[in-house]
């Protein structure tokens, strides 16, 4: 009696193609991407009469003053006095920063400080000027 041989199915995938083609998928979606930048704005004018408790006020003026809890400071200055003044904070996990920026102050000034503030495990808030 004269049985015949079945051949076995390879159950190997072969990956080599699949690779090539993740590859593809990768460059593509690199090449049409887009890099996402923050681009300056400025900042809305405020519906709300909402008062938020504050333990740090941080004011900014269009012509590039600086002042925290009414002292002028400037330059490098600025962290420094934001750090000191979070140091000085009784419960420091309800620190509060609040920024006061007039009507015009580019919002590259604003991110910075509520960077500290962030770091610093503190609220940062961004008082605008009420609607008239």
């Amino acid at each position: 009696m004269g049985l015949k041989k079945r051949s076995k199915v390879s159950a190997e995938f072969n990956m080599s193609s699949l690779t090539d083609i993740i590859f593809l998928l990768l460059i593509f979606f690199m090449l049409t991407s887009n890099i996402v930048q923050i681009k300056p704005f400025q900042l809305p004018i405020s519906d709300s009469q909402t008062v938020a408790p504050t333990n740090i006020v941080v004011q900014l003026e269009k012509d590039g003053a600086t002042s925290v809890n009414n002292i002028d400071v400037t330059g490098a200055a600025i962290s420094q006095a934001i750090s000191d003044a979070l140091a000085q904070v009784d419960d420091q996990d309800k620190a509060t920063v609040t920024i006061v920026a007039e009507t015009g102050v580019p919002f590259d000034r604003i991110q910075p400080i509520m960077k500290l503030a962030a770091s610093r495990r503190a609220r940062a808030i961004i008082a605008t000027q009420p609607r008239s």
